[in-house]
C-alpha cells in the first residue's frame, strides 16, 4: 500500500507540475504577446476583445499558482483540490467556446488538460478527507 501511495504522490506532483507550467506559460504569452502574433497560435484572441484575452490570463495565472503554491508551503492542501476542480471547469468551458466557434479541433487539448485536473482534483481530495 505504501509504494501505492508514494506512487500516486509522485504522479499527482507530476501532473501538477505540467498543468501549472502550462498555465503560467499561456498566460504570460497572453500578457507579453501582441494580440496579432497570439491569433497565430491560437486565432480566437484575433476575435475577442483584449480585455478578455487579459482575463483569461489572469484566471490560468492564477490557476497555475493554486496548483503548486499551497503544496509548496505545505498550508491548506484542500486548495489544490479545488484549483483542480476549477481547471476543470476552465477546460469544460473552453470546449464549449471552441464548440460554438466551430473549432472542434482546439477540443482534444481541452478535453485531455481537463482530464489531467480530474485527477489531481481526486487524487488530492482524496487526501485532505
Amino acid at each position: 500500500m505504501k509504494k501505492q501511495s508514494k506512487l500516486l504522490k509522485m504522479s499527482l506532483w507530476m501532473v501538477q507540475i505540467l498543468l501549472a507550467v502550462t498555465l503560467i506559460w499561456a498566460a504570460t504569452m497572453k500578457w507579453v504577446q501582441p494580440i496579432n502574433q497570439l491569433a497565430t497560435m491560437w486565432p480566437w484572441t484575433g476575435d475577442v476583445s483584449p480585455e478578455f484575452v487579459k482575463l483569461t490570463a489572469c484566471i490560468d495565472l492564477l490557476g497555475g499558482l493554486g496548483l503548486i503554491v499551497p503544496g509548496l508551503f505545505q498550508t491548506k492542501p484542500q486548495l489544490i483540490a479545488f484549483t483542480a476542480a476549477g481547471v476543470v471547469a476552465l477546460m469544460i468551458s473552453a470546449i464549449v467556446f471552441h464548440v460554438t466557434r466551430g473549432e472542434i479541433s482546439s477540443v482534444g487539448f481541452n478535453a485531455v488538460f481537463a482530464s489531467l485536473a480530474l485527477f489531481v482534483a481526486w487524487g488530492r481530495y482524496l487526501k485532505t478527507t
